[in-house]
């Protein structure tokens, strides 16, 4: 859940005016004590949206292997006896 940076700068400034710790001001405002300590390092939120891409690609059928048809050669063959139906 992504909490606005109104509620993110509110609970750093009852900290500050406080002197509460991190652990004190996550329990009051019922928050995660990594929450907290990530908005003391920096308050702004990671940009989101990196995941899309992995699903873009795979709905137009694109892999990250480099050389597909390096991969195709080392495949083992299906040998057959002479004789055997091979439409089984």
């Amino acid at each position: 859940m992504a909490y606005s940076l109104d509620f993110r700068r509110k609970v750093l400034s009852v900290r500050k005016k406080e002197g509460l710790t991190i652990a004190e001001v996550a329990a009051r405002f019922d928050i995660g004590v990594a929450s907290v300590t990530r908005w003391v390092k920096n308050i702004h939120r990671k940009p989101q949206g990196f995941r899309q891409r992995n699903l873009a690609l795979k709905k137009l059928d694109i892999t990250y292997k480099k050389n597909s048809e390096a991969s195709q050669s080392r495949r083992k063959r299906t040998t057959h006896l002479p004789g055997e139906d091979r439409r089984l």
